[in-house]
């Protein structure tokens, strides 16, 4: 890791509540947002395989900005593209705090969050009255009190609201966090979801899977995504495993039940992309998530068949220059193997 001015703050937002840090590093960002450069970082390759062609391929995961706040700033830290949400059709204020909690042995993140936030229409709201430097995808899910016979009509709901606004969606139906949704990655229950998102919606669309499902069940859903002709998937949520922590036992318990993120997730999101890679034959665009926190581990998933790479835990450890660091370390990369973009990239491992 190398030195940056974050180094020295970090300590000072780590020793504040983990949620509250996050507002407050959320402020900064707001305040410094004229100040920031004008332009994204732009490695001389344009990946384009949602809506509008990318200035980057390395963006922002899901959950950072669940209301779409920061929307202009994410270009300028040096993302190429953003997800805000999750998003659901109601306000909701999430599972009861204290609900998020840092690993930093294991620089990892334990969160149940639990989809807090304001409602599709205020999302919609400020995406539609933002100008931005790069796409914003909309990451939809269900309200927490919404049965599953009844989640179709929360994901439509949230369709037709954000697609006249957003870049592209991604349907959440793999968050540890609402009770019963991963439930929903069922293929027999998922289709009707994907079906009905994929009618609603002017944008293309992509379903967000866990890692800590079976091989056969990974498959059977890159499966379905690809006979409904989705845009892509993205590869993985956070994983309900604790297996391999450095952290104190102690501490792992304290923090409770949640989605764990950060390096020890690498693996094992590696792993899934392969194998949806495989599934799909290279016919549906791939998100990885999950452990990234450099250059050479977004090029590791991009060679795995990767189109795009997301980050979000790696932002909180590494701090404001976290993207533009990874972004400008895949144009090198990309030059030193001799490709003229990142496209010609995807999936060379398999060369």
């Amino acid at each position: 890791m190398s030195f940056s001015p974050y180094r020295l703050l970090r300590p000072v937002l780590f020793r504040m509540a983990p949620e509250t840090a996050h507002h407050v590093a959320f402020a900064g960002i707001q305040l410094a947002f004229p100040l920031l450069p004008r332009r994204a970082v732009r490695p001389g390759s344009r990946p384009a395989p949602l809506r509008r062609g990318l200035p980057a391929p390395f963006g922002l995961a899901a959950g950072f900005d669940k209301d779409a706040r920061g929307a202009r700033a994410w270009g300028k830290l040096g993302f190429g593209f953003a997800e805000i949400g999750t998003i659901t059709p109601r306000p909701q204020p999430g599972n009861p705090s204290p609900r998020l909690f840092r690993l930093p042995e294991d620089e990892a993140l334990i969160n149940r969050m639990g989809f807090n936030n304001e409602g599709v229409a205020r999302a919609g709201s400020r995406l539609r009255g933002t100008a931005r430097p790069v796409p914003i995808g909309a990451n939809i899910g269900k309200n927490k009190t919404t049965t599953p016979e009844s989640a179709v009509d929360d994901y439509r709901a949230c369709a037709l609201a954000l697609s006249p606004v957003a870049d592209f969606l991604v349907v959440n139906v793999s968050s540890p966090n609402t009770p019963g949704l991963r439930d929903l990655q069922a293929v027999a229950t998922l289709e009707p979801i994907l079906a009905s998102v994929a009618q609603a919606s002017t944008v293309p669309v992509l379903v967000k899977i866990a890692p800590d499902l079976a091989e056969a069940d990974i498959e059977a859903v890159a499966d379905l995504a690809a006979r409904l002709k989705l845009a892509g998937l993205v590869a993985c949520n956070t994983t309900i495993g604790r297996a391999g922590l450095r952290s104190d036992p102690a501490l792992v318990q304290r923090a409770g039940a949640g989605g764990l993120s950060g390096p020890i997730l690498a693996k094992r999101a590696l792993e899934v992309l392969r194998l949806v890679r495989s599934a799909t034959s290279g016919s549906l665009a791939l998100v990885s998530v999950g452990g990234v926190r450099t250059a050479q581990d977004a090029w590791e998933r991009i060679r795995a068949g990767a189109s795009l790479v997301e980050g979000y835990t790696g932002f909180i450890y590494e701090g404001p220059l976290y993207a533009r660091r990874i972004n400008r370390g895949l144009a090198k990369l990309v030059r030193e193997h001799g490709f003229a973009t990142i496209a010609e990239a995807v999936g060379g491992e398999r060369a």
